[in-house]
């Protein structure tokens, strides 16, 4: 990333925990009816890049585990990510990158929010309707150094 001046210089790093998930032989097979679950879904963004440092968002603890939702049958999705700063300049991007990677990934009948997570951000309520709002997402998608960015924090994750 290009980003020259970084608004935080010295995030909190932590330890990654998470294991890979269990690749069962049904996963391989189309005609098997499989549900997606928060933990297919955690796995979908736990490694993309942050976009101002060269870690993933599993190991700022922006994102985990805990703060994914998923309802199959309702084909509802839910994340909640935790900015490292709560003026964080970068969470729309940041919040961004989560929706274009599970816009790629997840089947389409699949409703995503993006969410701050409560009380870590000081326009929190920017954040989420800036995130939420179909226009404004397609708008940012349209702009062809901001999706240079995130097809960036994208690159690595699996």
């Amino acid at each position: 990333m290009n980003i020259t001046q970084k608004i935080n210089d010295a995030p909190l790093v932590y330890e990654v925990v998470s294991k890979a998930r269990d690749i069962q032989q049904s996963d391989f097979d189309d005609a098997v009816s499989d549900p997606v679950d928060s933990e297919e879904v955690y796995e979908l963004i736990r490694n993309i890049n942050d976009p101002e440092h060269p870690l993933t968002l599993e190991q700022l603890h922006v994102t985990n585990k805990e703060h994914v939702f998923v309802d199959d049958s309702a084909n509802r999705v839910l994340i909640e990510f935790t900015p490292t700063i709560p003026h964080c300049s970068m969470a729309a991007l940041i919040g961004l990158c989560i929706r274009v990677r599970l816009l790629r990934s997840l089947p389409e009948r699949f409703k995503v929010d993006i969410k701050v997570r409560e009380g870590t951000h000081q326009s929190e309520e920017h954040v989420n309707k800036q995130l939420n709002d179909k226009e404004r997402v397609a708008a940012a998608l349209e702009n062809t150094y901001l999706l240079d960015v995130i097809n960036q924090c994208l690159a690595t994750a699996v």
